[in-house]
């Protein structure tokens, strides 16, 4: 993987982590039409995603480190378990899918219907505050998120806010939640997936090259990722979903045409 690569795919990765447009499907296409592929590769593209978490942590580290609030915590535990079991019983089924960019542009561009009818569906939320979400309203919207497991390219931050709005939060309270969902969901696939690299293939690991790009990677996914979801909050809270909804549909529709045509492989 070439420092250009790590550096493309890590500002990719950073912009769209927190926007309902696909980090994965966008990293996952990206590295296709590079056509950079190999094991470090699939591993930087998941490690990444924890740095772009991990400006989540600083933009709302009060939230976080305020351990008077065990609620807190304890929402987001069971509000990821459904994750955690589908991502463990369909792991051979998300590495297929990510290795079919074709199916990733469908899902991306049927997405974007979706994106363009939420703000419609949901006029009228009753909750705004963080400490309102209920247990059992965290593990639906945790349940939600597995839809992004399934169908890689629907995006995690899509299908978990479309979930906290149907459970009447806020546009900005669901987008928050998902925000906070992320850290325990990325850090778990950033384990996993460190520990599955070093008992298959640890000399990945032990290539002082390899964990200077991963380093270099998790660092420009952090910076653009904080600007990032800067701009999504206050954009949100304005407009709403249809730009999004409008991108992944032009997105999706010109990925087919190219991978139609034969521009780019399938």
């Amino acid at each position: 993987m070439s420092t250009l690569h790590a550096i493309i795919i890590a500002i990719i990765e950073g912009i769209t982590e927190f926007l309902p447009i696909s980090s994965t499907g966008h990293m996952a296409i990206a590295s296709a039409i590079m056509g950079d592929h190999g094991a470090f590769v699939e591993l930087f593209e998941i490690v990444i995603q924890f740095g772009a978490i991990l400006s989540v942590v600083v933009l709302y580290w009060r939230k976080f480190f305020d351990f008077k609030k065990i609620s807190f915590y304890i929402k987001l535990i069971i509000a990821i378990i459904p994750a955690l079991v589908f991502g463990a019983l369909f792991k051979k089924h998300i590495d297929a899918m990510l290795e079919k960019p074709m199916i990733i542009a469908v899902i991306m561009l049927l997405g974007g219907f979706v994106l363009l009818f939420v703000d419609k569906w949901f006029q009228k939320p009753t909750i705004d505050r963080e400490d309102n979400i209920t247990v059992k309203k965290g593990f639906i919207i945790g349940c939600y998120q597995v839809l992004s497991i399934l169908f890689p390219g629907l995006s995690r931050s899509a299908a978990t806010i479309i979930g906290g709005m149907q459970q009447k939060l806020s546009r900005r309270l669901a987008a928050e939640f998902s925000f906070f969902l992320a850290v325990p969901t990325m850090l778990a696939a950033t384990v996993y997936s460190l520990y599955k690299m070093y008992k298959e293939q640890p000399e990945v690991l032990t290539n002082s090259s390899n964990m200077g790009t991963l380093l270099l990677g998790c660092g420009i996914a952090f910076v653009v990722a904080i600007l990032a979801i800067k701009f999504f909050i206050t954009y949100l809270q304005k407009h709403g979903f249809r730009l999004f909804g409008w991108y992944r549909i032009i997105v999706g529709l010109t990925l087919i045409i190219l991978f139609y045509t034969g521009i780019i492989g399938k």
